[in-house]
């Protein structure tokens, strides 16, 4: 009986440490869940995305793999957590811009509260200028800024991702007209594939770099 019962000590032992090294999940977990509808409740500027689009997200992530993560345009943060979530099953890292300094401090603090700082960090500044600041290149973008500078976003990012890299903006179909030089684009681009879905209303491109 002592024999066994050190047995399973030493087994118990043993399993302990490599529980403890296990990374967070992905899970969409009830606190997390609260905190999404926390932000989506106090959105008066409707500025997040839907949570369809959200949940389409962190599918897109985790199914690519994606490593280096953009996210132009954080709002709040409500995209960044989603954002998160797939980088935690991919081993990634998100880095999310924001221009409006009330809105990155938002992002910021519900990502914390979110508990995804290892994996998703807020900057404040103008997009085209902290951009070349980063480094390394990108293999999944998701643009949800300015909708005019769609185009020149485009531009300022695609000759950084790599081969199989995806890019994904948001409102194409409810805001299509004030972007169709962007949309034109990616449509017709020699090194791309597109499509454009709506898992919500607004609508989503995705673009995979070929080579």
């Amino acid at each position: 009986m002592r024999f066994l019962a050190a047995a399973l000590i030493c087994s118990l032992a043993l399993v302990a440490p490599s529980l403890a090294q296990q990374k967070p999940s992905g899970a969409l977990t009830p606190q997390i869940e609260s905190i999404l509808k926390g932000i989506r409740a106090a959105d008066k500027g409707q500025l997040a995305i839907s949570e369809e689009d959200g949940r389409f997200l962190r599918v897109l992530v985790a199914a690519r793999g994606a490593r280096s993560i953009l996210e132009i345009g954080a709002a709040s943060g409500y995209s960044g957590i989603w954002l998160g979530l797939g980088a935690r099953e991919s081993g990634g890292k998100v880095v999310s811009i924001e221009f409006d300094p009330q809105r990155a401090k938002e992002a910021s603090q519900n990502i914390t509260r979110a508990g995804l700082t290892d994996v998703v960090r807020v900057v404040h500044g103008d997009a085209f200028k902290e951009i070349p600041k980063l480094q390394g290149t990108f293999d999944f973008v998701f643009l949800d800024a300015w909708k005019p500078d769609y185009q020149k976003f485009f531009d300022t990012v695609f000759p950084r991702m790599t081969p199989g890299a995806l890019f994904t903006a948001h409102n194409v179909v409810n805001k299509k007209t004030d972007m169709e030089p962007f949309l034109k684009t990616i449509q017709t681009h020699p090194q791309l594939f597109t499509s454009i879905v709506s898992p919500g209303s607004e609508g989503m491109s995705i673009s995979v770099k070929l080579r």
